[in-house]
């Protein structure tokens, strides 16, 4: 049963219709939904570098997107909310295995197999894994 949906957002279209695919499988299961921002940036160019302007405006950023993606869910249906800095992929099967999920709903950019190959992809990296 499912039971704990992840769900990574990025403000896109494709972020929106899994936020919206997310919703109807956990009203279907009963499930939480946990949301999760992931803002693409060098971890060392945040250690080196980063101005704290530059940080809250990422900051900002991420929360206006997740704000978005709450304000979807109906209610009845539980959330959390996550804000995290890294390697999108990476933060995503980080947060799959510490939130113990039993689904991941995200978006793709649609890239098609040649750019996709070229340019690589969160939701392609998440999937192989």
């Amino acid at each position: 049963m499912i039971k704990n949906i992840l769900v990574p957002v990025d403000g896109s279209d494709g972020s929106d219709k899994a936020v919206t695919k997310a919703i109807g499988i956990a009203e279907v299961c009963g499930a939480k939904l946990s949301f999760l921002y992931v803002a693409n940036i060098n971890q060392l160019a945040i250690n080196a570098a980063l101005s704290q302007a530059i940080l809250a405006a990422v900051t900002k950023a991420g929360e206006t997107i997740i704000e978005r993606a709450e304000n979807m869910v109906p209610s009845g249906i539980e959330c959390e909310s996550f804000l995290e800095t890294g390697s999108p992929a990476a933060v995503t099967l980080e947060f799959e295995e510490k939130l113990n999920a039993d689904l991941i709903v995200m978006g793709s950019r649609g890239l098609g197999v040649v750019k996709g190959v070229l340019l690589g992809s969160v939701s392609q990296y998440v999937m192989e894994r």
